[in-house]
């Protein structure tokens, strides 16, 4: 029998079942403070977290028995990995369990925004029958850029294998990483993708979709200087975190016409927990001006959060968490 492992938050019952078959007996703390959590860690040698808490270094100096934190989802920065590792506490995550709700969400929402379906849908149930003003925009024939091509971004260049466009793809971290791209070299159309530089996307790219961790480096990561950098009018798609764009710069590019609209699953103002935004008479100005405008389509945060993906983000986990044990 294997120690303890403390369930922060609801998942999928995959969860706690993989872990009991591995040998661990799960204790739930769904409704524990941060307090608590820090008074009990000490007793546990797994932690699994999706992002209610943060995990500094304070509950990891609780945390004396620890040896492994799984976070259910893909972002690490709920946890301080760097001091994690230094205590030798192996940090699993599950990319791998979400990427393909992403790509789709993402793909979802770029094709509802050029179609003006949210809009069209809310007219024809008012009884309004604009065809000219909702003429919708084709994607074929378009260059989209990636910008981060991890799990996430690489998912979403395949889901555009079928169209007949460009993919630019950008990782400032990798170089070489379409060399063996047969995965995405498809017969019968157009698609192509080759690696690119930052300022070959901001030159040609018709489309912008980002797949970017939150860090210090990518606060802001859109912001005025990156819009007016941009060549053409652009779309912008953000599955990623909210805290990569500055929503008022958003605004002012919309305003400018340089950023022709925008699908955005992740906002800036949400809480660090994804669980909710300000109250609505606290909203910033920025947003709501954000949610006031027809070019921006949005969704609460739930890109990698289909039915699906919260089996798989589970089992990827209990498969991390067992790969770990057979190389001890």
């Amino acid at each position: 029998m294997l120690g303890k492992v403390l369930l922060v938050d609801k998942n999928d019952d995959a969860l706690a079942g993989g872990l009991t078959t591995l040998g661990y007996q799960c204790i739930e703390a769904y409704d524990w403070s941060y307090e608590q959590v820090q008074q009990h860690l000490g007793e546990y040698e797994g932690m699994v977290i999706r992002s209610r808490i943060k995990v500094d270094k304070a509950l990891l100096e609780a945390g004396t028995q620890l040896k492994w934190i799984g976070r259910v989802g893909a972002g690490m920065e709920n946890i301080d990995v760097v001091f994690a590792e230094s205590k030798g506490i192996a940090c699993l995550n599950a990319p791998e369990g979400n990427r393909n709700a992403v790509a789709e969400q993402a793909l979802g929402m770029l094709l509802s925004l050029f179609n003006n379906l949210r809009r069209a849908d809310a007219e024809v149930r008012s009884g309004i029958w604009k065809r000219e003003s909702n003429r919708g925009v084709e994607l074929d024939s378009k260059t989209v850029g990636i910008i981060g091509f991890g799990f996430m971004g690489s998912w979403f260049a395949r889901k555009l294998r079928s169209f007949d466009i460009k993919v630019l793809a950008h990782d400032k971290y990798k170089s070489e990483f379409l060399i063996l791209n047969s995965e995405f070299l498809m017969e019968g159309n157009d698609y192509s993708i080759e690696e690119a530089s930052l300022e070959t996307v901001q030159q040609n790219a018709d489309v912008i979709s980002l797949h970017l961790p939150e860090t210090e480096e990518t606060y802001h990561y859109i912001d005025d200087a990156f819009i007016e950098a941009c060549v053409k009018p652009f779309y912008l798609i953000n599955t990623a975190r909210g805290k990569n764009v500055d929503t008022a710069a958003l605004i002012r590019g919309l305003d400018s016409g340089k950023v022709l609209g925008a699908c955005l699953d992740v906002l800036e103002y949400e809480k660090a927990s994804f669980s909710n935004l300000f109250d609505r008479d606290e909203l910033p100005e920025p947003l709501q001006k954000l949610l006031a405008d027809e070019r921006v389509i949005l969704s609460p945060h739930v890109a990698g959060w289909t039915h699906e993906s919260n089996r798989k983000l589970a089992e990827t986990i209990v498969r991390k968490v067992g790969e770990l044990h057979a190389s001890e």
